[in-house]
C-alpha cells in the first residue's frame, strides 16, 4: 500500500500547492492514501478570524475553508484515492489550551505533534538557538518536547522528533548526549499509544541520516515502539511521496513489521 502522511498545500502559509493539484498528483504517483496535515502554529501564526491580528500577520490554516474543501473532494476522488483529515500542531506550552480547543471543534482523522519554536523563538531563522550552545539548546529541545507531552495528549505521532538537526548549524550532535531525554520521549510515547513519524524531507534537505536518525528509530523498536507514519513533509509537487518506498524497505530491514494510517484517530497497521 502505497500512502503519504505529511502533505502540505496552499493553507498552509509556506505552500502554494492547490489542494486538488495535490490529490491529482498524488493519484499520478500511484499513491492509495494519503493524508493533509496543514501548519497551525499559535503563537507565531494568527488564525483568520482574531479580532487581535496584526494586518501583515502569518496565518494558521483556514480551518472552515479547510474542511469545506477536503469535504468536496474525498467523495469526489474517493473511486481513485484514499484522503484523510489531519493537520499539524506545532505547539508550544503557552498554546495548548489553543490546540485543545481547534482538536474538539473538528473532526480529524490524524495530527502530527511538532514544534518549531520555543517561547515564540524560531529555530528554522537561528533564532532559538542564537546565544546558546550548542549541547543548550539540543537538550532545551528535547525537554521541552517531554514537557508539551506531559499537558497535552491529542495526537497521533511525534513529527520529525529529532527536527532540531534539520537546523543545527553545527552538525548533528552526539546522539548518546541526548539518548536519555530521547528515551523518556519515547518511553512515554508508547505507554500512551502514540507513534512516530519517518520523515522523509532528510533527503530533501541533504541530512546524513534519517528523520528521526536510525539510531532514534532502533531505540523506538527496542523499547517496544511499534505505531510509526511515513510522510514526505512535500509542500510542492516534486516532494510528495518521496523516498516513501525506500524508506518501508529500510524500516523492514531494521526489524519493523508494518508502517500506519489512521481513521478517526486509530492506528490501522499494514504490512511493509
Amino acid at each position: 500500500m502505497k500512502t503519504d502522511y505529511h502533505l502540505h498545500t496552499a493553507y498552509s502559509d509556506d505552500s502554494i500547492y492547490p489542494m486538488e493539484q495535490l490529490i491529482q498528483d498524488a493519484i499520478q504517483l500511484g499513491l492509495e492514501e494519503i493524508c493533509i496535515t496543514d501548519h497551525v502554529d499559535h503563537g507565531v501564526k494568527y488564525d483568520a478570524d482574531d479580532p487581535n491580528r496584526p494586518k501583515d500577520a502569518v496565518l494558521n490554516v483556514d480551518y472552515p475553508r479547510y474542511f469545506d474543501e477536503l469535504a468536496t473532494l474525498i467523495p469526489q476522488y474517493q473511486d481513485k484515492i484514499t484522503i484523510k483529515k489531519g493537520l499539524e500542531f506545532g505547539i508550544q506550552l503557552h498554546t495548548i489550551d489553543a490546540y485543545q480547543k481547534l482538536f474538539e471543534q473538528y473532526p480529524l482523522d490524524f495530527v502530527l505533534l511538532s514544534i518549531h519554536q520555543i517561547e515564540n523563538q524560531e529555530f528554522w531563522n537561528q533564532e532559538f538557538q542564537k546565544g546558546k550552545s550548542q549541547q543548550k539548546y539540543n537538550e532545551k529541545y528535547y525537554d521541552y518536547l517531554y514537557e508539551i507531552l506531559q499537558h497535552y495528549d491529542a495526537y497521533s505521532v511525534l513529527s520529525h522528533l529529532d527536527l532540531i538537526v534539520r537546523y543545527d548549524p553545527k552538525g548533528r550532535y552526539p546522539f548518546e548526549n541526548v539518548k536519555p531525554k530521547i528515551e523518556k520521549i519515547l518511553r512515554h510515547i508508547i505507554k500512551n499509544g502514540k507513534g512516530i513519524e519517518v520523515n522523509t524531507s532528510s533527503f530533501q534537505y541533504g541530512l546524513d541520516d534519517l528523520m528521526p536518525s536510525r539510531k532514534i528509530l532502533a531505540l523506538y523498536k527496542e523499547l517496544g515502539g511499534t505505531i510509526i507514519t511515513i510522510g514526505s513533509d512535500a509542500h510542492t509537487q516534486q516532494y510528495v511521496g518521496n523516498h516513501i518506498e525506500e524508506v518501508k524497505a529500510e524500516l523492514k530491514t531494521m526489524g519493523f513489521q508494518y508502517f500506519h494510517t489512521f481513521d478517526a484517530m486509530k492506528p490501522i497497521a499494514h504490512p511493509l
